[in-house]
Formats: C-alpha cells, sequence, structure tokens
C-alpha cells in the first residue's frame, strides 16, 4: 500500500503501533512489561540517599523500585520531589528519572520548570507561526509555565491546538498540586504504544485499527540477527550485554565496489533496524573491507540516515581496528525482553 500506514494491534494483551511508509515497516512500538514504568510516566519520588562523588540522588519509587536522579544538588533524604521516567530500567538498575518535567500532548509540550513560549522550527511560514503564537498566548496568559508548539501543530486547526494546550496545562497543574506527600506514588502513567504513536508519529493517510493481517507484518522478524541487503549482501545485528555489534558482509559480490556497496545500504537501513529492534546504547559496526579514502561519503550517507531519526544518536567515528562506534539513547527496551513471555 502506498502512502503512510499506521497500524494497531495488541500482541498477548500488549498494544502494538507499527508504522509503515509505501509498503515498507519504518518504526514498531509495543509496550513492556507490567512491571515497570514506562518513559515518560510522572511520579512522586522520595529522596533515599545521596551518591557523593557522582553527583546523583537514589529515590524511593512506587512498588519498591528506585530511581536514580542525575545532578541533583540541594536534596535532603526523606524530601518528596516530582520526577519523570526519561527511559526504561535495566534489570537489577535504578529506573533513570528527570526532575525536569514534561506534559507532552501531538501539538503541545507545557514546561513548568521553563517559562517561555516557543514554536518548533520547523515551523517556517510567517503567518503559520502568528497564528499559533496567537493561540498559545491567548491560552496561556500570565502563566508560569513554559510552552513548546511542536512541528505537528502546522496546519492543524484552532480547536486542535488549543484543546491539546489546554488539555496539557490543565494536567500539568493537578500534577503540580499532588507534589507534595510522605509516600512514593504514580501521578500519570506513561503513554503506551497506540498513544506514542498518535502523538508522536507523522499524521497517516490511512488508520488501520484492525490489526496487521492486512499488512503481513511478522513482529518477530526483527528478533533475528540477520538482515538481508541489496545485490545479495547481508548483515548481523547482535545485542549483547555491553554492546550491540553489527557486522556487514558482501555476500557474493566480489567485485571491487562491493564493500562500499554493502556498507552505503546497511547505513541507510541501519537507524530503521534499531527502532524496530528496540537497541541503543554503544553500537560497533565492522563495516565490510573498503578502501579508507571512501570513509568520508560513508559517513555522509550514515549523518543523513540518522537526521530523520527519532532517537538521540551520537557517531562517535572510527576505532584504531577499523570499526565504526555510535552512542544511541537508550529510549526502549530491546524487542527480545519486550516479548519475552509473551510469544506462544
Amino acid at each position: 500500500m502506498k502512502g503512510r500506514v499506521i497500524a494497531l494491534d495488541e500482541l498477548k494483551g500488549r498494544r502494538v503501533a507499527v508504522l509503515i511508509e509505501d509498503g515498507v515497516v519504518e518504526d514498531l512500538l509495543i509496550d513492556g512489561p507490567d512491571d515497570s514504568f514506562a518513559p515518560g510516566a510522572i511520579l512522586r519520588g522520595i529522596c533515599d540517599r545521596p551518591l557523593k562523588g557522582q553527583g546523583g540522588m537514589m529515590l524511593r519509587l512506587p512498588d519498591g523500585q528506585t530511581g536514580y536522579l542525575r545532578g541533583a544538588k540541594g536534596l535532603k533524604p526523606g524530601q518528596a520531589l516530582l520526577v519523570q521516567v526519561t527511559s526504561r530500567g535495566e534489570p537489577g538498575k535504578a529506573v533513570p528519572v528527570s526532575d525536569r518535567v514534561l506534559f507532552k500532548s501531538r501539538f503541545a509540550i507545557v514546561t513548568p520548570g521553563a517559562p517561555g513560549l516557543n514554536i518548533s522550527r520547523a515551523i517556517r511560514d510567517d503567518e503559520e507561526r502568528v497564528r499559533l503564537h496567537e493561540i498559545a498566548v491567548d491560552l496561556m496568559g500570565e502563566a508560569a509555565e513554559g510552552l513548546i508548539l511542536r512541528s505537528a501543530a502546522k496546519g492543524a486547526s484552532d480547536e486542535e491546538v488549543a484543546g491539546d494546550i489546554a488539555g496539557m496545562l490543565e494536567l500539568s497543574r493537578a500534577v503540580r498540586e499532588d507534589a507534595e506527600g510522605r509516600e512514593p506514588e504514580l501521578l500519570v502513567d506513561g503513554p503506551d504504544a497506540h498513544l506514542l504513536a498518535w502523538r508522536d508519529w507523522p499524521r497517516p493517510d490511512h488508520l488501520d485499527e484492525g490489526g496487521f493481517a492486512a499488512h503481513d507484518i511478522e513482529i518477530t522478524r526483527w528478533l533475528a540477527p540477520r538482515v538481508g541487503l541489496p545485490g545479495g549482501a547481508y548483515a548481523y545485528i547482535e545485542p549483547t550485554r555491553a554492546l550491540v555489534a553489527v557486522d556487514v558482509n558482501t555476500g557474493s559480490d566480489t567485485s571491487p565496489a562491493a564493500g562500499l556497496k554493502a556498507n552505503i545500504a546497511l547505513a541507510r537501513v541501519l537507524p530503521r533496524e534499531l527502532r524496530c529492534r528496540g537497541l541503543g546504547g554503544q553500537i560497533v559496526v565492522d563495516f565490510a573491507p573498503m578502501p579508507k579514502k571512501e570513509r568520508r561519503q560513508l559517513e555522509q550517507i550514515l549523518r543523513a540516515s540518522f537526521r530523520t531519526d527519532g532517537i538521540e544518536t551520537s557517531l562517535v567515528g572510527w576505532t584504531t581496528l577499523g570499526n565504526f562506534e555510535l552512542q544511541r539513547k537508550r529510549e526502549r527496551l530491546p524487542l527480545g525482553d519486550t516479548l519475552s513471555g509473551s510469544l506462544p
């Protein structure tokens, strides 16, 4: 099917959303385990103990879980604190949280700790920026909160944008009024896969709430390490406890340009493969052999590929052994961990 399609389904009670562009799966979201807080969840945490020398604070969270807050200055044990989960906690480790709480919807983000009104730079039309500014000012007034209007607000109706702003302002104020307390408490659940798809993915040409059957989607495809590439080349993407290893092979092509062709093909699909597999952290790519003079061209293609990726990724560069390193924010659990115990 041509165009952009969002397909929604459930797998063993967990919501799943798939973004399809011109028949190719570009992203995959699936709810995590029920016993962990989803990124975006807002909690009342209780300061437990400072980590001397690290500038952090351990917090008591609901359900007996532990949180870790970086840069915790001036906080004392026993103090209640409003925090937001920034990423999934790894097994046996504290849940990463931030005290910079954001109330985020499709068109608007309310920022209680950062006053001011900002409109996404991606919206360049002056008339559109003026329209959105007027909507925001009418609703915000002298509010102490800050507001960011996201790029998705472009072209949305006045009623849609105003409704989003009003809803996030109301939620922000209600949560902050409930911030004080003596016990940890979950105040706002993190978004599930269907809500994230509505909030963060582009508006689709077609929304299919009837499941994946019509689109020939097999989620377990992203559990297999082997990735086929054009021209018979292939790669292996294998997560380990310390890092994600990527190995590129030319296959049966033995021509002088085979290495560069295989490497370019991998560079173009790598962001998509990492997104759908839920992989982050340190990533080491063992590219197929090619002349050093071709590295600059490959780096340019890598940068272009990751430029439109929604997850923060740093291209660190080449190692002395000729591998390429990336550092990617851990926003999702690995798909294998997410599906553990969920498949028939």
